[in-house]
């Protein structure tokens, strides 16, 4: 059995309810569905939760391991939520939220717009920083990730969208 599976979810004032092969995670800031694989065995005792996998598969093994993580990663959602800053590091390298959308001019010739999912919250502090905050892990990497493609930083200035603790090793130049 997986060792991450093994260890148990201990939730204290989440209300965790299970539905068939729905887990509904619900706590003081938000309510998170989680649609379980077929493979897993899941048991709600008193406040904590156990994951076990159904056969002795490498692949239902694997499932447990990672449902386990997913549903952790719930309750800490609900109770605390999740944040990524990003970093816009380079002359003229801006961004701006508009409703929905966020504007962000990344020294192509017209700015990009990124349309925000629903459950994301995007702030700009600063014209050069972005935090995406929410509830679902997932999603808020997800987001980061397609953000932080737009421009990736480059390894001989460090130029592009980074994220606020990534540390870019520069190349040296070309030299005659």
């Amino acid at each position: 059995m997986s060792r991450v599976a093994k260890n148990p979810i201990n939730f204290g004032d989440v209300q965790v309810t299970l539905d068939g092969q729905i887990l509904v995670v619900k706590g003081s800031k938000s309510v998170l569905n989680l649609k379980l694989p077929k493979q897993v065995n899941i048991e709600i005792k008193d406040k904590s939760l156990q994951v076990s996998p159904i056969d002795e598969s490498t692949m239902a093994d694997a499932l447990a391991g990672t449902t386990r993580a997913n549903i952790a990663n719930a309750v800490e959602g609900v109770v605390t939520g999740f944040k990524k800053v990003l970093q816009l590091v380079g002359v003229g390298y801006r961004a701006n939220v508009q409703g929905k959308k966020i504007n962000l001019t990344l020294g192509f010739s017209h700015p990009r717009d990124y349309e925000i999912p629903d459950g994301i919250t995007i702030t700009t502090p600063t014209p050069t920083e972005i935090v995406i905050q929410g509830f679902n892990k997932q999603l808020v990497g997800q987001v980061a990730a397609e953000i932080r493609q737009y421009r990736p930083p480059e390894a001989y200035k460090g130029k592009g969208v980074r994220y606020a603790n990534e540390r870019i090793k520069l190349k040296e130049t070309k030299k005659k």
